[in-house]
C-alpha cells in the first residue's frame, strides 16, 4: 500500500500529476483543486490511495490524509467507485461531505456529477453512522476566500501548459460569469479549462 508520496512535481494534467520519487515518476490521479495547489519543479507531498484492479494499478492523490480517509470510506458504499468518490471530493470539502451525509442533505450530494437522488439517499443510509464527527459552521463546497481565486486559477492554468496571457484571458472571462456567490476554485478551474479548450 502506498500511503503517501513526496517528491518533485514533474508534470500536471487536467486530472493527474506526476511526482518523481527516488528517480521514478509516479502518475497520481487528483481532483482539479488538488492539482491547482501543485507547481511543476516544486516539491510536494500527497496522501495517496492505491486502487488495485485486475488490469490496472491506479494511485489517487489528495492534499491531506483527511480527504484520503474520506475517499476510502465513500467507496465502502454500494455503487461508489474511486472515480465517483474523487468527484465528491472535487465538489465538496471533506467537512462539507460529512455534514451533508450526517444531515441527510441529498441536495448537496446530488450536485456531484454522477450522483442522483437515489445514489445520494444510499450514501446517507450506508455512511451516516460511520462518517465521524461533523464540524460546526461548515459551508457547502470546496473553495477559498473570494479574493484569492483568480490567482489560484491562473497559476493552475499556467501549470497545465497554457501561457500567462491565455490564463489571464480565461480568468477574466470566468470572472464575468460570476453573479453573486463565488463558486469553489475547482469549479472555476474547470470552467476556465473549458473556455481555453475552445480556443486551442
Amino acid at each position: 500500500m502506498i500511503a503517501s508520496v513526496r517528491g518533485v512535481v514533474t508534470a500536471t494534467g487536467p486530472d493527474h500529476a506526476v511526482i518523481e520519487v527516488g528517480g521514478v515518476g509516479l502518475a497520481v490521479q487528483c481532483a482539479p483543486g488538488t492539482i491547482a495547489e501543485l507547481r511543476v519543479g516544486q516539491p510536494a507531498r500527497l496522501a495517496t490511495s492505491l486502487v488495485v484492479r485486475e488490469d490496472s494499478l491506479t494511485l489517487y492523490g489528495f492534499a491531506d490524509d483527511d480527504a484520503k480517509a474520506l475517499f476510502e470510506l465513500l467507496q465502502t458504499a454500494s455503487g461508489v467507485g474511486p472515480r465517483l468518490a474523487q468527484a465528491v471530493l472535487a465538489v465538496h470539502t471533506p467537512d462539507a461531505v460529512r455534514k451533508a451525509i450526517a444531515n441527510a442533505d441529498t441536495a448537496a450530494l446530488t450536485r456531484v456529477p454522477g450522483i442522483g437522488k437515489k445514489g445520494a439517499e444510499r450514501l446517507v443510509l450506508e455512511l451516516r453512522d460511520r462518517i465521524g464527527p461533523v464540524p460546526v459552521g461548515v459551508d457547502g463546497a470546496a473553495g477559498v476566500t473570494t479574493g484569492a481565486w483568480p490567482e489560484q486559477v491562473r497559476q493552475a492554468l499556467v501549470g497545465l501548459g497554457w501561457t500567462a496571457g491565455q490564463a489571464d484571458q480565461a480568468v477574466a472571462a470566468v470572472a464575468e460569469t460570476i453573479d453573486g456567490a463565488v463558486p469553489p476554485v475547482p469549479v472555476l478551474l474547470k470552467q476556465a479549462i473549458r473556455l481555453l479548450g475552445r480556443t486551442r
